[in-house]
């Protein structure tokens, strides 16, 4: 007999933001990542930290950190204010979600958190591209301070 991990969609929940994205990117099978779900990529990762702190089997620990995720995005003191930077602003909030994204996922089961992810693809593939565009990018010290590590 097969172990199943049940997720509870949350109708309520589920799923306004869900149903804004369906409606600004239409879903087709087979088609690449757009301009449109590159826009909608930080809010992706914010949305997914949210139900993960609201998830009761996600360890209090890992809440914490999804919350801290949540507070830095919509937090009006940034490391490149958008005020000042422009989109470029954005990039901290980005990496900062990825990065509590990537400890969640070290801290519980990875198909919890893809359970949760309302953008496209695999939200372990996006995460690990991400960080590996940082590590290239930005030097492997921002990388080593993030900890991003592959679940075996």
């Amino acid at each position: 007999m097969t172990e199943r991990l049940e997720i509870d969609l949350r109708a309520r929940e589920k799923r306004v933001y869900d149903r804004l994205r369906a409606r600004i990117v239409k879903f087709e099978p087979g088609a690449g990542v757009g301009l449109r779900d590159l826009l909608l990529f930080l809010p992706d990762l914010v949305v997914l930290l949210y139900r993960l702190a609201r998830d009761p089997r996600v360890p209090v620990g890992a809440k914490a950190v999804a919350a801290l995720g949540v507070g830095y995005a919509f937090s009006p003191i940034d490391l490149l204010p958008e005020i000042l930077f422009g989109p470029i602003g954005f990039l901290d909030d980005l990496l900062i979600a990825a990065a509590a994204v990537s400890y969640v996922v070290n801290h519980v089961h990875p198909d919890l958190v893809r359970g949760h992810w309302p953008g496209p693809g695999d939200v372990l593939d996006v995460v690990k591209s991400v960080l590996g565009w940082s590590e290239r990018t930005l030097g492997k010290t921002l990388s080593r301070v993030i900890g991003f590590r592959e679940k075996t």
